[in-house]
């Protein structure tokens, strides 16, 4: 299935690629020179989400990124499981295709356990790592581990589904309420039932990831341990604080800076775009 949605290029000021990928056609951007940043995305948002990051980044870096498969504008395969491995395998097919080496990962939300994915797989070619409000091993926490139960439930999935759920309660995690023309970019591209499956599918992998994420756990530190990393931190996010995961972070990398956000929620790139940009580009500049 092919989303059909006309973008506003004042919002969203960019040349739309696209990689025919063996599992589906992959929707990115590619914009401005030097070292390669590659952005993640998480649930339900697309690139979208970081375009007021990009802009303020591409004169200095080479900022990427992507829609995973059944998000933004990519395609929604019937034949895909959009579980978080079949998104790390897509998307570092994609990376593979575009020969990256010596790049920055960001990873907020899902895009964190998806970075790290991909990250591991090609540890020799990771310059920096960059994560904020997210996490990568086993979610033990009851919060997390009965949202994904309910979530899973058959009325939640319905919701999910039939009424863009999860794109409508976007504004209850963002400090700064999107304007109306942000949130048409949210829901255009997620127009009717069969283009939401991804949404749908990703609370349940909380629990369903878990054998992944077990994996993750060993495999960041002892992969990508030895890396440069930036944790940028929306400290009003009540399903991530910090407190909670720093220990984890600062222990899987020992080299690192951490840059709070105090009035941000949970999709940070909406509520502090200069700030994490400019942190970006103090550390990894």
């Amino acid at each position: 299935m092919k989303v059909e949605f006309t973008v506003d290029r004042d919002l969203y000021p960019f040349e739309s690629r696209w990689f025919d990928g063996p599992r589906g056609r992959m929707h990115y951007i590619d914009e401005g020179a030097g070292v390669p940043i590659v952005f993640f995305h998480g649930n339900p948002t697309w690139s979208f989400l970081y375009r007021n990051i990009i802009t303020r980044l591409r004169d200095e870096f080479r900022c990427i990124a992507i829609d995973y498969l059944g998000f933004g504008l990519s395609e929604r395969p019937a034949n895909f499981g959009y579980t978080v491995e079949e998104q790390a395998g897509a998307t570092g097919e994609l990376l593979d295709h575009l020969g990256l080496d010596g790049f920055i990962t960001m990873g907020q939300d899902w895009g964190g356990p998806i970075s790290m994915a991909v990250g591991t797989a090609r540890h020799d070619r990771i310059r920096a790592v960059t994560l904020g409000n997210t996490w990568f091993w086993p979610s033990d926490h009851w919060k997390l581990k009965l949202f994904s139960i309910a979530m899973g439930t058959r009325p939640m999935q319905s919701l999910i589904l039939r009424r863009n759920a999860f794109v409508e309660a976007l504004p209850y995690a963002t400090a700064t309420k999107p304007n109306p023309a942000v949130m048409a970019h949210y829901r255009g591209v997620q127009p009717c039932p069969e283009a939401r499956r991804g949404i749908a599918e990703l609370p349940k992998q909380i629990r369903a990831a878990r054998p992944l994420l077990a994996r993750l756990e060993h495999d960041v530190p002892a992969l990508l341990g030895d890396k440069p990393a930036l944790f940028v931190w929306g400290m009003k996010d009540p399903v991530f604080p910090l407190g909670r995961a720093i220990g984890r972070l600062q222990d899987a990398f020992p080299d690192n800076v951490v840059r709070l956000l105090p009035e941000a929620k949970h999709f940070i790139q909406e509520d502090a775009p200069l700030d994490i940009a400019t942190a970006i580009s103090r550390r990894f500049g």
